[in-house]
C-alpha cells in the first residue's frame, strides 16, 4: 500500500537462548503482524510463527480476492471481520497443533494486527502484546492488555508502577491455541498524516517505560530503522531478559487513497 514505511526488528534479548517471538510486514497490504509464543521447548515459537504465517496468509487472500472481484471500498465492520476470522483460523490450527503433537503441548501465543486501509487503521490483538500511536510528540497506548496485572489495575488494587515490576506481570488472560475460539478486542481508529504506529511485545513494554519510549521516538524517529535498532539496544542495556520485537509503522501523504484504486495501480 503506497504511502506507509515499516520496519521490523526482532531479538532474542540478553537471557533467552531463542526467540519465540515473530512479526511480519506487508506495507503493498498496509498489514504488520507480531505474535509473542509461549509454551513447553520451542513450543512457543512454533506457534507464533503459525499465527504471523496463518494471519498474513488469510488477510492477505481475502484482500486480493476483494481486489479481483473489483470491490470498492468497504465498511469498518469488514475489515474487522477480515482481521478476526484470520486471528480464529489462526487459533483453530494452534489449538489443534497443541492437541495432537506432544512437543507443542501446552503452546500458544499472544497476537497484535494492524491493518491500514484508506484514512483508517484496524487493529486487533489477544494478549499483552501492544500497539501505540505516537503523534505530535506524545505516545499513546491503543491496545489493553489481557493479563492478570491489567485486570488488577483496573481494580485499583495495583498502582502502574506496582503492575510494571510485579511478579505476575507475564500471566495473560487470553492467548491463541488455548481454547478452540478466542475472544479478540478490535478497534477501528483514524489516521493522520505522519502518525507513528509501534507494534511489540512485552519484552519491549516489560523493560521501558512509556515516558522512555517517547523519547527515544522524539530522538531517533526521522529514520524508523533507527528508531526500532535504538529501542531494541536500550532494553538490551537494561538486562534484555526477554525477547523483545518491534514493529514501526509511518504513515504519508498518499495514505488516503482506497485500497482497491492502490492495487488497481500497482497491477
Amino acid at each position: 500500500m503506497s504511502g506507509l514505511v515499516m520496519v521490523g526488528v526482532s531479538d532474542s534479548g540478553m537471557v533467552r537462548d531463542h526467540n519465540e517471538d515473530a512479526l511480519t510486514l506487508s506495507p503493498d497490504n498496509g498489514l504488520a503482524v507480531l505474535a509473542d509464543g509461549m509454551g513447553g521447548h520451542l513450543a512457543g515459537e512454533v506457534a507464533s510463527a503459525m499465527a504471523v504465517e496463518i494471519i498474513t496468509h488469510n488477510i492477505v487472500e481475502a484482500l486480493n480476492d476483494a481486489s479481483g472481484k473489483g470491490t470498492s471500498a468497504r465498511d469498518h465492520r469488514s475489515e474487522d471481520a477480515i482481521v478476526m476470522d484470520a486471528i480464529q483460523q489462526a487459533n483453530a490450527a494452534i489449538y489443534e497443533a497443541a492437541r495432537s503433537r506432544t512437543e507443542c503441548s501446552g503452546m500458544g501465543t499472544t497476537v497484535v494486527v494492524a491493518l491500514f486501509h484508506e484514512n483508517k487503521v484496524c487493529i486487533a490483538h489477544v494478549g499483552d502484546s501492544r500497539l501505540y500511536r505516537y503523534r505530535d510528540e506524545h505516545l499513546e497506548q491503543l491496545t489493553e492488555d489481557h493479563s492478570m496485572v491489567q485486570e488488577l489495575l483496573r481494580r485499583g488494587l495495583l498502582s502502574p508502577e506496582e503492575a510494571r515490576t510485579s511478579v505476575n506481570k507475564n500471566l495473560v488472560t487470553r492467548a491463541l491455541g488455548v481454547e478452540p475460539l478466542v475472544q479478540i478486542d478490535v478497534a477501528q481508529q483514524m489516521v493522520h498524516k505522519g502518525d507513528l504506529y509501534l507494534l511489540c511485545s512485552d519484552g519491549l513494554s516489560d523493560v521501558l517505560p512509556d515516558s522512555d519510549v517517547e523519547l527515544l521516538l522524539r530522538t531517533f524517529g526521522g529514520n524508523l530503522d533507527d528508531a526500532a535498532r535504538q529501542i531494541v539496544t536500550e532494553v538490551n542495556s537494561k538486562g534484555g531478559p526477554d525477547n523483545v520485537s518491534v514493529i514501526l509503522v509511518r504513515t504519508g501523504k498518499r495514505f488516503n487513497r482506497p485500497r482497491y484504486e492502490a492495487r488497481q495501480d500497482d497491477d
